[in-house]
């Protein structure tokens, strides 16, 4: 019996029945000079979906919109050039077996103005102010505290034209044969910044209580929903934890993050990807469920886990692990919660990264290679 035997049974969202329960991450690359996709970004993807994975989430990938992303070499989905190298890495993935879930992303808030990049113009924050109302917010995981200048608000036209920008890249995407659409809605990118009464502080229907910080991403849900229908899946990427603070708190309360994520599933969410940094942690006192088991039991939809799957925790507040923190000793912890039902998906992401042939060898009950840094940077 394989380590991993209960997470090799198949599972259906809408039309797209996946294989088994184990997906892979989305993983930001940095290898689409000037947003196209190239043919080693096609072999990439095509090699880790012979591996026979449920189905690959693809890196994010930046809305037809000036400010979605802050580098050049962040993958896009508008213009032909860009489309025909997709085209191949949906062909490479289908090639051998398996099934790909573009992720489409805007920074938001996160739009690094000192890459330049392909954007220009500052980065657009929902509410017009960074953190508390005196411009001033504490980056609390370096112990220090930087002094931002604030920028305008989003006008209403600055959100139906994002919110147009995720419809076109849906519509992009399924005309070349993706399998669903995900959407990233966490750490402190866009759309989180809507969720989240800390940044936004907005006092038209775009902000206030939770269900009008909730309207952006129910909003964009639909939009996409329209352009790919009814038998593909749309999958939601959020999270308690940001970017900018690793102890950030979407929401405080069980009650209060059911009516954050309550109108997104209402909206047409099909499979929540609850986002943390390891997926053994408790996300409210008094429950020993993790964001996923929380965010099944509060919608009644999919949720699928993800952090530090077959690799310890990194020390302190280290954002990487070393080769002397490498385990697979979580992997039976994994199994036990998922057959008690937390959650009905899992995704893989460094330990993938580290290894393109991870699930094979887990699927075998085979050894994994010893966790290496340097494979992190590996595109093949």
């Amino acid at each position: 019996m394989s380590r991993i035997d209960s997470l090799l049974a198949p599972f259906t969202l809408r039309g797209l029945t996946l294989p088994n329960r184990v997906l892979m991450a989305p993983m930001t690359r940095y290898r689409s000079p000037l947003g196209v996709p190239t043919d080693d970004v096609a072999s990439y993807y095509g090699r880790r979906a012979a591996t026979g994975l449920g189905a690959i989430l693809t890196e994010g990938v930046a809305l037809p919109h000036y400010a979605a992303a802050d580098h050049p070499d962040i993958p896009r989905l508008d213009g032909v050039d860009v489309l025909a190298g997709w085209r191949k890495v949906i062909d490479a993935v289908h090639g051998a077996g398996g099934r790909i879930i573009p992720q489409l992303w805007h920074q938001g808030a996160m739009w690094n103005v000192e890459y330049a990049g392909t954007g220009t113009g500052n980065p657009m924050r929902p509410s017009g102010i960074w953190g508390p109302t005196d411009g001033v917010i504490s980056f609390r995981p370096e112990g220090r505290e930087e002094s931002l200048t604030p920028v305008p608000p989003m006008t209403d036209s600055d959100i139906a034209d994002i919110i147009a920008a995720y419809a076109l890249a849906a519509r992009n995407a399924v005309a070349l044969g993706a399998d669903g659409i995900a959407i990233h809605g966490a750490h402190g990118y866009l759309i989180d910044t809507f969720l989240w009464d800390y940044t936004n502080r907005r006092v038209d229907q775009w902000g206030g209580d939770p269900v009008r910080r909730a309207a952006f991403g129910v909003a964009v849900v639909k939009a996409i929903r329209a352009e790919v229908g009814e038998d593909r899946p749309i999958v939601l990427r959020f999270s308690q934890f940001k970017m900018q603070d690793y102890r950030a708190v979407l929401a405080n309360t069980p009650d209060a993050l059911g009516e954050l994520i309550g109108p997104l599933a209402e909206a047409g969410v099909d499979l929540f990807d609850a986002s943390q940094r390891y997926f053994d942690t408790p996300i409210f006192e008094g429950s020993h469920l993790n964001l996923a088991g929380w965010a099944k039991k509060l919608t009644g939809k999919a949720s699928m886990t993800v952090g530090g799957v077959a690799l310890d925790k990194a020390k302190g507040d280290a954002k990487h692990i070393d080769d002397s923190q490498q385990s697979v000793n979580n992997l039976p912890l994994l199994i036990e919660r998922f057959d008690r039902g937390e959650f009905d998906l899992v995704a893989v992401g460094r330990a993938i990264l580290n290894d393109p042939d991870w699930f094979t060898r887990a699927c075998n009950d085979q050894p994994f290679l010893p966790f290496d840094p340097a494979n992190l940077e590996r595109l093949a």
